[in-house]
């Protein structure tokens, strides 16, 4: 019996290992697709749009940032995709000519863009 059950935790626990990656990668299509074009791939306030907004977009990577993501997981990251600073991000992207379709955000797609953006971030500093 003890080893069924031991044999049973290692195939759920192999059976996690694909979904976490699908989640992860569900984080980062989401962030490549929306978010970069102002924060940039390496989430630094470097993507084509980063200074085209006022205020600037700012740099993630910051201690500051990297701080507020712990201390609010998935906080940060809900609040500006569902509820943007007044009509910065919809005119920053009007201004500059970009269509982006609109996209209807579940639990999960914010669980994995916090978490994508928690890896970046900290592979960053």
């Amino acid at each position: 019996m003890k080893i069924l059950v031991i044999a049973s935790l290692g195939l759920l626990s192999l059976a996690q290992t694909p979904l976490a990656v699908a989640e992860n990668s569900n984080g980062k299509n989401l962030y490549l697709q929306r978010c970069a074009m102002c924060h940039g791939a390496d989430i630094k306030a470097t993507g084509p749009l980063a200074h085209k907004s006022t205020p600037p977009t700012p740099d993630l990577t910051t201690a500051a940032f990297k701080k507020r993501l712990s201390d609010y997981p998935g906080v940060i990251v809900s609040s500006i995709i569902l509820r943007p600073n007044g009509d910065l991000i919809p005119r920053t992207l009007r201004e500059n000519g970009v269509k982006l379709a609109p996209h209807a955000w579940s639990i999960q797609d914010l669980r994995d863009l916090n978490q994508y953006m928690g890896g970046v971030i900290s592979k960053a500093r």
